[in-house]
């Protein structure tokens, strides 16, 4: 195990087996403020790249969308996946590895159609990778991975780095995270589904990569302005195609520690550059009180 994170794992009460459901792993995650018929064919060249990266056995089951069951990721449900992303006006995608562990191997994607009752809905895919795949091939290979994601979706923001992940139905008992997401500032809470509904343009957090589009990136005044501002050792700030930016944090994505006065301080020069349009939460997760909600979102900016 690395020394820049921790090691954490939470299972499962029931079943004989134990299962894992929250573990820390890598994510990688991207929000479209457009509705998802004009991102289908964008997120499913996305999933094609994914799974290049990391092999078919990688994801091998699927949640039906419209039922909540689980089914085989065989030849018929990669046809039933594929012509419900290209054929539906909004849809969800999540694929595993497992459908009863949280093994890190996941695809979770929310697409919305952007009508008046979703005026602040982003459509949203995260690709999550086991830390372990960080130790064996190294962030250079993950960082490589970030950009060909990126480069064919036509993101507003995003972000990759390391993350706690768990099924989102997990959401009301996310007590059992509350300890160590308090104590490392650079753990981000994946919550893809829940966000997506109301993140809009904004900027969900300070990460170890961080993607930047419009309006933001023009708002901060465009690849030199972030330059300008920022004079972290190992920060860089890279120009990307179609008015976009990448800002990376180092070499390694880290969490800090607060226990041990590691408090990132690249992560927080970042975050005072953005704050203006940073994410804020309008509803706290369970097992964290409101005063938990303000030093989680405010971690890198008192």
């Amino acid at each position: 195990m690395s020394e820049r994170y921790p090691h954490i794992r939470r299972y499962s009460d029931y079943g004989p087996e134990h299962s894992l459901l929250i573990r820390e792993s890598v994510g990688i995650i991207f929000y479209m403020r457009r509705p998802h018929q004009e991102v289908a064919q964008a997120v499913m060249r996305s999933v094609e790249v994914y799974l290049r990266a990391v092999g078919l056995q990688a994801l091998r089951w699927y949640c039906n969308p419209y039922t909540t069951d689980w089914d085989e990721l065989d030849d018929k449900g990669w046809e039933y996946t594929r012509r419900d992303m290209l054929q539906a006006l909004a849809t969800s995608l999540w694929l595993r590895e497992r459908p009863d562990a949280t093994t890190g191997y996941e695809i979770d994607y929310e697409g919305h159609m952007l009508d008046a009752d979703e005026a602040d809905a982003a459509s949203t895919v995260s690709f999550f990778l086991p830390t372990e795949y960080l130790e064996e091939h190294g962030p250079g290979r993950v960082r490589e991975l970030a950009l060909e994601l990126a480069a064919g979706l036509p993101f507003n923001s995003g972000h990759a780095g390391l993350a706690m992940l768990f099924p989102e139905w997990l959401l009301g008992t996310t007590e059992a995270i509350r300890e160590p997401c308090l104590r490392y500032p650079g753990l981000h809470i994946a919550a893809v589904e829940s966000t997506s509904w109301s993140i809009g343009t904004r900027l969900n957090g300070v990460h170890w990569m961080n993607f930047l589009g419009q309006p933001v990136l023009g708002d901060v005044g465009g690849p030199e302005g972030l330059r300008a501002r920022l004079h972290s050792p190992g920060t860089t700030v890279q120009e990307l195609a179609e008015g976009r930016a990448l800002v990376t944090l180092g070499t390694w994505p880290e969490t800090g520690d607060l226990e041990q006065g590691q408090t990132l301080p690249a992560y927080r020069e970042l975050a005072r550059v953005l704050e203006p349009w940073l994410y804020r939460r309008k509803r706290r997760w369970g097992g964290f009180s409101a005063e938990d909600m303000r030093r989680w979102e405010r971690r890198f900016l008192d």
